[in-house]
């Protein structure tokens, strides 16, 4: 099964940025679709951003504009660009892979703290 390795995560002031990155093992990631979820405390987890493997993207309505999912097909790795943060960007963000056939693989979460 594909291995999710995250990196870039941590404590940063509001309105600075944080660069996630998602690294897979395999040789499929480019079939499948990539995602990045965020968990606050106390809330459900919900989708940040997606890309498939057309490279067709979704967004949060909270993070439009401010947040960018790309991928390095070559590279195997999905990155979160994520600008103009705010404290409510707060929470622990997963990497999710998603097969051609719908199986799921997850990453173990970085943390994002947002706060002065």
């Amino acid at each position: 099964q594909v291995q999710l390795v995250e990196s870039g995560g941590g404590l940063v002031q509001p309105g600075g940025s944080l660069r996630l990155s998602c690294a897979a093992s395999g040789s499929f990631f480019y079939l499948n679709t990539m995602g990045w979820f965020r968990q606050a405390p106390g809330k459900e987890r919900e989708l940040v951003a997606t890309m498939t493997s057309r490279a067709t993207t979704t967004y949060a309505d909270s993070v439009k504009g401010r947040f960018t999912i790309s991928r390095d097909n070559a590279q195997n790795t999905v990155y979160l660009q994520m600008n103009n943060l705010k404290p409510e960007d707060t929470a622990v963000y997963y990497c999710r892979t998603v097969f051609p056939s719908g199986a799921q693989a997850w990453g173990q979460g970085t943390q994002v703290t947002v706060s002065s």
